[in-house]
């Protein structure tokens, strides 16, 4: 899935996170085909695992919406795209959300916090990034 391979990036380093905090605490190491893993290893994966979601990869673009100085603009989340109710008051009618779905412009309203669907497996990004809770909810 190159559209949204973040939610196995977040997966996995919470999964290492939760083995290094049980190896630590059971005082054990893994034999993984003749290497010895360590609860410092693990947590030193997840925590590189993370910074590349932060912005240190290969576009210096951090995948977390509002972290950092480069993070995406454009997502597709409704809230996110629609103008809020401030600056628009009147309705907004189903199809005239179109309009701005399809817009170059970046969100009118920040979502901080939300991790996008992530870059394709050449490190390009989408414009437009995905976001679910699945991608979201190990960070927390």
């Amino acid at each position: 899935m190159d559209d949204s391979n973040m939610q196995y990036v977040t997966s996995t380093s919470f999964l290492l996170v939760t083995y290094a905090k049980y190896l630590t605490t059971s005082q054990k190491v893994v034999n993984c085909g003749g290497s010895i893993v360590t609860p410092r290893k693990l947590r030193t994966l997840a925590k590189q695992q993370v910074d590349y979601l932060l912005g240190d990869n290969p576009l210096k673009m951090s995948y977390m919406v509002g972290y950092g100085p480069r993070y995406p603009q454009r997502i597709h989340h409704r809230g996110s795209s629609l103008p809020s109710i401030a600056s628009h008051p009147s309705k907004i009618q189903c199809t005239a959300g179109f309009t701005v779905m399809k817009s170059q412009s970046p969100n009118p309203n920040i979502l901080i916090g939300a991790v996008v669907g992530g870059p394709d497996g050449k490190d390009r990004f989408q414009i437009n990034g995905q976001i679910t809770s699945n991608m979201n909810q190990q960070l927390i």
